[in-house]
């Protein structure tokens, strides 16, 4: 999975189609992420402590990364990730400019 956290998406299909966003947390182990502002759940909490309070809550839930793509500033768009070897170091770039990602 080449999509990590705090780097910028947007959403390929489903609801939230075209939604640019940022990574929360990436979950290589079942293949998603969670990006912010992305397939929002309504979530009833119960309160678990005395004096906290209860009620609905909005939260990201995960979301396929097969459904994100990584977005490239320059391009402007979605963007497929291509890899360079420099000083020794491993960097991800933009497979359609050539920009480091």
């Amino acid at each position: 999975m080449n999509i990590k956290k705090n780097d910028t998406v947007i959403v390929l299909s489903g609801k939230d189609k075209g939604v640019k966003g940022k990574v929360l947390v990436a979950q290589p182990a079942e293949n998603k992420v969670i990006v912010e502002g992305v397939n929002v759940a309504t979530c009833h909490t119960k309160p678990r402590r005395q004096g906290e309070a209860g009620g609905i809550v909005k939260r990201e839930t995960p979301i396929r990364s097969c459904k994100v793509a990584l977005y490239c500033e320059k391009c402007g768009k979605g963007v497929r990730v291509g890899y360079n070897m420099a000083d020794g170091k491993k960097t991800r770039v933009c497979r359609k400019c050539g920009a480091e990602i």
